[in-house]
């Protein structure tokens, strides 16, 4: 039994019953046959479905927010936000597609070859609560409009979101088994994983669930793709326009209560220009109030589950007691976590090292633009970077020493449909979106033809 609970009230929302094992075996044969299925079904009549995805999600907004912001506790603008991206993804796939999945010509000695990309069959999905409808549909939408079937695990809190995406596909006309959601527990993976007509697994989470997952893949022979933490450098040089930088540096790591694996987790600023950053950024916090989602006057709202607010309180004290200044915030009841901010942190000290997941900001000190790089790339992680420069042409040099699958300039670290994105390091591998990300778990096949 899975127990969906409001964050910010701490009430019960619903119960949900796991699986059964023939359950699932059920829903791994109807994938099967919807594969099968789809194969006959010419694209067009997919990008017609799809669209009709993104019509079920633009008028039935508000409900699906109200859902996302029950569960996990997410702002109602955020979660309103989340679902219109999704049905923007939806749309933006349905007109590109054709030209994703176009075979390649390459020039060979044959009379013709090329390299076409074709589906392979089920696809499972790990994924997590934080952006609980975004990660799951950017997944499912170009692998769906590819002739894949998805198969969701979703994070045991957001049920409910689950359960109402796959109705999102079942009511567009997708044929039945196309999109479907499995409510089980992780350590009843390992079958799913195994079973031949799982293609490949997509995961979004900590590092180690994916180690864990990859592990499993691998003993079975399954393609992984990986999106993994991350401790994404927000780098702000002395000739930024701060002004714009905190604004954004606030923004990137205080959207949905700092719960994003590519939130601005270390701001990195170069000398001359702490002393302003951090006063700009401190008006800023001051103005966010935290409290109940689904007020219009709350800015922010709580952490999804009070464990995880626990451990970003102990990460905090650690800090403070390594020698940091705690310049406003760092008070919680429950869930509900008061956006904060540290100054004087260095490289020794925990809110660097680890991962922050929740509305704990840092403000690290770097001499100059080659100290503030080797600090960004001394982590193990590798999703994320911006920087922060009027100079454009030393932003693009300095893009190329960051160790990192995405670097943003002068602009917020986001996923995009348009855009390949996922991460090196213990930040994960393979890429979602675009034609990259689509491409991940199809068949890309060579085909020669002799005369």
């Amino acid at each position: 039994m899975f127990t969906s609970t409001n964050p910010f009230t701490q009430e019960k929302i619903a119960d949900y019953a796991a699986h059964t094992p023939e359950e699932i075996s059920q829903k791994l044969e109807q994938g099967h046959q919807a594969y099968r299925r789809l194969l006959d079904i010419p694209l067009a009549q997919r990008r017609t479905w799809m669209e009709q995805v993104a019509a079920s999600l633009k008028n039935n907004v508000a409900q699906h927010a109200a859902l996302i912001t029950q569960e996990m506790g997410k702002t109602l603008k955020e979660a309103n936000a989340e679902v219109l991206k999704c049905a923007d993804a939806a749309l933006y796939y349905a007109t590109h597609i054709t030209d994703i999945l176009q075979a390649k010509p390459v020039a060979a000695d044959a009379y013709k070859s090329y390299i076409a990309y074709e589906p392979k069959g089920i696809i499972l999905a790990i994924m997590p609560w934080n952006f609980p409808y975004w990660q799951v549909f950017r997944f499912a939408i170009p692998n769906i409009l590819a002739g894949n079937t998805g198969l969701l695990k979703h994070a045991a809190n957001v049920s409910g979101c689950a359960l109402a995406i796959e109705k999102v596909f079942v009511d567009a006309g997708f044929p039945a088994g196309t999109f479907q959601s499995v409510l089980v527990s992780s350590k009843d993976i390992e079958p799913i994983i195994a079973d031949p007509r799982v293609q490949g697994v997509t995961l979004t989470g900590s590092t180690p669930a994916g180690k864990s997952v990859a592990a499993l893949a691998g003993k079975y022979i399954k393609k992984t793709v990986l999106e993994l933490g991350g401790s994404d450098p927000f780098i702000v040089l002395k000739d930024a326009d701060i002004t714009a930088a905190a604004k954004t540096a606030v923004q990137g790591r205080m959207q949905n209560a700092g719960q994003s694996c590519i939130a601005a987790k270390r701001w990195i600023v170069e000398a001359p220009v702490v002393a302003e950053f951090t006063a700009a950024v401190k008006t800023l916090l001051l103005e966010l109030k935290q409290g109940d989602p689904t007020a219009d006057s709350t800015r922010m709202g709580p952490m999804a589950r009070p464990d995880l607010a626990a451990d970003l309180a102990r990460q905090l004290q650690d800090t403070i007691s390594q020698g940091a200044t705690l310049e406003l915030g760092g008070t919680h009841e429950g869930c509900n976590f008061a956006p904060t901010l540290l100054s004087g942190v260095t490289n020794k000290m925990t809110a660097f090292k680890e991962e922050t997941f929740g509305p704990l900001a840092v403000i690290i000190t770097a001499a100059d633009e080659q100290e503030a790089i080797a600090l960004a790339n001394e982590t193990e992680f590798g999703l994320g970077a911006a920087i922060w420069t009027s100079d454009l042409d030393k932003a693009a040099r300095l893009a190329t020493q960051i160790e990192s699958g995405n670097v943003f300039i002068n602009a917020m670290v986001r996923s995009d449909a348009r855009l390949p994105f996922g991460g090196v390091k213990q930040s994960g591998y393979g890429r979602e979106l675009s034609l990259e990300g689509t491409h991940e778990f199809l068949n890309i096949k060579t085909v020669y033809i002799q005369q």
